[in-house]
């Protein structure tokens, strides 16, 4: 019995190769598996990108029928065999490389290679047999990866931005039931990290959910950047080899097909050149980052110490924290986070300095900007998760120690100043820091209010701006025994 061939011969413009008998894809993506090993990454790490070249395949297949460039049969297969990858099915044969030169050709060689070999067993017939179906001919009709490349980019990034955006909303809706269960611990607040006035720490919470949600909000609208797409294009935006009808039609399709609200460009040699939307887009993903980050930041100085920092909150203790000190254990959650910020503003200007890069009428630097901007968002929806899940939901507020912090705080006599004036409340102020005494008492002991006046005013409820302030009484003069000075020995 004659022994199972275990590779194929495909040939190319450049020669023949021996193709894995078992493989999908064929002799395009074979040379690019051996000119870019370079990120050791392939591109099926990113499974939206994958779903989007079927995706963009399908729509072709549908519009070339349409237009009567491709018979009914082929058309048929493409469309079916491009479902199955849209369903996840056979994305370990997107082997390219996610860094790779030829402005994502080789990504469009592998999507068509795969997608007709899928067609090909689906009609009962061999892998490679390209005579019947070629990738080329069919798969790629009315087609250039300057079109397809772009175009999958922007719809990948848009399907994966929905995932980002709910997780995004999910770690919000985390900031905010903290808001609610810390609303009454009254803490100082600070500006420039020296003492400032009262606030509570629900406010400072809601202040985090606050923020993320207008990043949510941003990120929305910058998502409209990637609805521009440039199908019928082909190389540089003249439409060469397409049928008129082409262009309108795939973008019907497409837009059935993703349920995205896609249009062509107006100008398609402008859209074909220019990447400009990939860089605006990423500033918007490079803001949330370096947001989020900054929140990272404050989550990890108020839970500093925990006996010689701020110690206001308590972060889950999620692994030891050193090999020598025991009983160590560090913020490493917000860590990762900020590590994640710091990747995405690195991406961000690597899409920018791709973006300039672009020459005449092509970007050949597609493929560092789609990896740079999917792993942004990749990383930031993964970090986001941890951080929701290992950190902020198991947040605890040290109730006592804000509790003593409020209460031997000068910062509480700027609560006074409508009542007192300001240099009255500085000298108050001046003595509590000297004496130590509370601020309460010395206004009291000057006579300037009643202990019910100054209770009143230094309420929680008034401290936090939580009950506003309707009325002051007149501002007096500080009295005699109000130490304005330096105390002496």
């Amino acid at each position: 019995m004659a022994e199972a061939h275990t590779t194929r011969t495909e040939t190319d413009s450049l020669g023949s190769l021996e193709i894995p008998a078992d493989a999908y894809w064929g002799i395009h993506t074979a040379r690019a598996l051996e000119n870019f090993p370079i990120s050791r990454r392939p591109i099926s790490v990113y499974a939206d990108l994958v779903k989007a070249l079927a995706m963009v395949k399908q729509a072709s297949a549908r519009a070339n029928r349409e237009i009567g460039v491709l018979d009914a049969e082929r058309a048929e297969l493409i469309d079916r065999a491009s479902q199955l990858v849209i369903d996840g099915g056979y994305h370990d044969q997107f082997v390219v490389g996610v860094v790779q030169g030829g402005a994502g050709t080789s990504t469009n060689m592998n999507a068509n290679e795969v997608i007709t070999n899928i067609a090909l067993e689906l009609a009962g017939r061999e892998k490679g047999d390209y005579a019947y179906l070629s990738p080329i001919d069919h798969t790629n009709r009315s087609q250039s990866t300057n079109d397809v490349y772009p175009t999958a980019v922007k719809v990948g990034l848009s399907l994966d931005l929905q995932t980002l955006l709910e997780e995004l909303d999910l770690l919000r809706e985390s900031f905010l039931r903290k808001a609610v269960e810390f609303h009454d611990v009254l803490k100082i607040g600070r500006t420039q990290l020296q003492d400032a006035v009262p606030m509570t720490l629900g406010q400072e919470f809601h202040g985090f959910a606050t923020t993320l949600g207008y990043d949510h909000q941003r990120l929305t609208e910058n998502r409209y950047l990637l609805y521009e797409v440039n199908m019928g294009a082909t190389a540089i935006g003249t439409g060469i080899t397409t049928h008129p009808g082409y262009a309108p039609a795939v973008l019907r399709h497409l837009r059935e097909i993703t349920g995205l609200d896609l249009a062509t460009a107006d100008d398609l040699v402008e859209a074909t050149s220019d990447t400009g939307s990939f860089m605006s887009f990423s500033a918007s993903l490079k803001r949330n980052a370096i947001k989020l980050s900054k929140i990272c930041n404050d989550l990890r100085l108020l839970s500093s110490g925990p006996q010689a920092g701020f110690g206001e909150i308590n972060l889950p203790a999620q692994q030891a924290g050193s090999s020598i000190m025991p009983g160590k254990v560090n913020p490493v959650i917000p860590e990762v986070v900020n590590q994640v910020a710091f990747s995405v503003a690195g991406a961000d200007l690597t899409v920018t300095m791709a973006v300039e890069g672009g020459q005449l009428q092509l970007n050949a630097f597609e493929p560092i900007i789609a990896h740079s901007i999917f792993q942004s968002i990749t990383w930031m929806r993964r970090a986001m998760r941890t951080l929701r899940i290992h950190c902020v939901d198991g947040i605890t507020a040290n109730r006592e120690r804000l509790g003593a912090m409020v209460g031997s705080s000068v910062g509480v006599v700027t609560a006074l100043t409508p009542f007192l004036g300001y240099a009255a409340s500085a000298a108050l102020a001046k003595t509590a820091l000297l004496t130590g005494r509370s601020v309460a008492d010395l206004v009291v002991e000057a006579g300037l209010m009643s202990r019910e006046e100054v209770a009143k005013q230094l309420s929680p409820a008034r401290l936090s701006g939580l009950e506003a302030v309707t009325s002051a009484i007149p501002i007096v003069q500080p009295a005699e025994n109000v130490v304005t000075g330096p105390l002496d020995d």
